[in-house]
């Protein structure tokens, strides 16, 4: 947290990118790669894998969650001045078709809305290698001062 306060988003969300800062135990369950943000604007790749199939055989939906709910995260945090933080609110997701092992590749893109000095609203895709839309996903973030410390 203290990290967090101490650097414009948009520096933040780099470092952690270029592995200056930790990456969030979180992506280590879906590997992500090649990974770039501008402000308003990140983009993620990662690859499905067996280890993300649910019992019907298919990718399990919280694998395209924790992606679209990343991107569309660190895009809000892209866009947030020094001392600032978010949380999300709320995130809606529409599967569109199912992902696979065989699928390869896929990129998932978060950008910003709207960002506000309290609220900021995001969206969010995922596609294949071949540009096929795979899901796709909104937010609204609570953007808040991170405390200070001593």
């Amino acid at each position: 947290m203290e990290v967090m306060a101490s650097m414009p988003g948009l520096d933040f969300v780099r470092a952690i990118f270029a592995r200056r800062l930790p990456e969030p135990p979180i992506m280590q369950t879906v590997e992500p790669f090649d990974c770039t943000a501008e402000e308003g604007v990140v983009v993620i790749h990662s690859i499905p894998g067996l280890r993300h199939y649910n019992p019907i055989g298919s990718v399990h939906g919280g694998y395209a969650a924790i992606l679209l709910d990343s991107a569309m995260g660190l895009a809000v945090q892209s866009t947030l001045p020094k001392g600032s933080g978010y949380t999300t609110l709320e995130f809606k997701i529409s599967f569109v078709r199912g992902m696979s092992r065989d699928t390869g590749t896929i990129r998932t893109e978060g950008r910003v809305l709207n960002a506000g000095r309290r609220v900021a609203t995001a969206e969010a895709r995922i596609t294949d290698d071949k540009g096929k839309l795979i899901a796709h996903a909104t937010t609204t973030c609570l953007v808040f001062e991170l405390p200070k410390t001593a």
